[in-house]
């Protein structure tokens, strides 16, 4: 019993060291300031826009989602919920405000209380000039973590409407056929997981990490 009484203070070191470690960021972690696609692992298309602007709702630049995994428009950047709160190769938090901005058009990812065009969920667009628009654009990263790390398959929740990012599996046709549509969803489901996939990973040293094409 004596030996077991000098071993329980060690044992309880190694656990709250472990805990301690746990919290620190690995080589991993999604960092602000990377580049990347998103895939849904549900339905195995990535993040899309492009500009071609609905036809209806709101009526600007429309998110999609493609199945290739090469198309050029399917990059964004991530960045803080305001310019200098997410400095460069600083691992995103779990519950941690970000804005993700398309990088070949310059606009954020964006919701509102417009129908989306095909399952009258609501509509997700890309919104504003050079990764300028409103507090619209600002979704928080739901992770099971400490930190958001690539393999994660993580939630993006839109700060003022509440919803999840989602897609569901219907196809628009003309002039985007067979893209499927992007919408906003108000429970937490296996249509709106996401992973980070190829893209430009800036690691916690500043240093960037190239992990596939761009």
């Amino acid at each position: 019993m004596q030996g077991g009484r000098h071993l329980f203070p060690l044992v309880l070191l190694a656990l709250l060291r472990g805990l301690c470690h746990g919290k620190e960021p690995s080589p991993s972690a999604v960092t602000c300031g990377s580049v990347l696609k998103l895939l849904n692992p549900r339905h195995s298309v990535r993040l899309h826009s492009h500009e071609v602007k609905y036809g209806s709702g709101s009526g600007q630049q429309s998110v999609t989602g493609v199945e290739a995994s090469d198309d050029a428009n399917s990059y964004w950047r991530i960045r803080g919920k305001s310019d200098g709160s997410c400095q460069r190769g600083t691992p995103v938090k779990c519950g941690q405000a970000i804005r993700l901005t398309h990088v070949n058009t310059g606009k954020n990812l964006h919701t509102h209380h417009f129908p989306s065009p095909l399952s009258n969920n609501q509509e997700v667009s890309a919104f504003g000039d050079d990764g300028e628009g409103d507090d619209l654009d600002i979704w928080i990263v739901q992770c099971s973590g400490t930190y958001w790390e690539r393999d994660d398959a993580v939630r993006f929740k839109h700060v003022g409407t509440e919803m999840f990012l989602s897609i569901t599996g219907e196809q628009y046709g003309h002039p985007i056929r067979g893209q499927r549509e992007v919408h906003g969803m108000p429970a937490a489901n296996h249509h709106n997981y996401w992973k980070a996939m190829e893209g430009v990973f800036i690691k916690p040293s500043m240093e960037p990490a190239k992990h596939d094409e761009l």
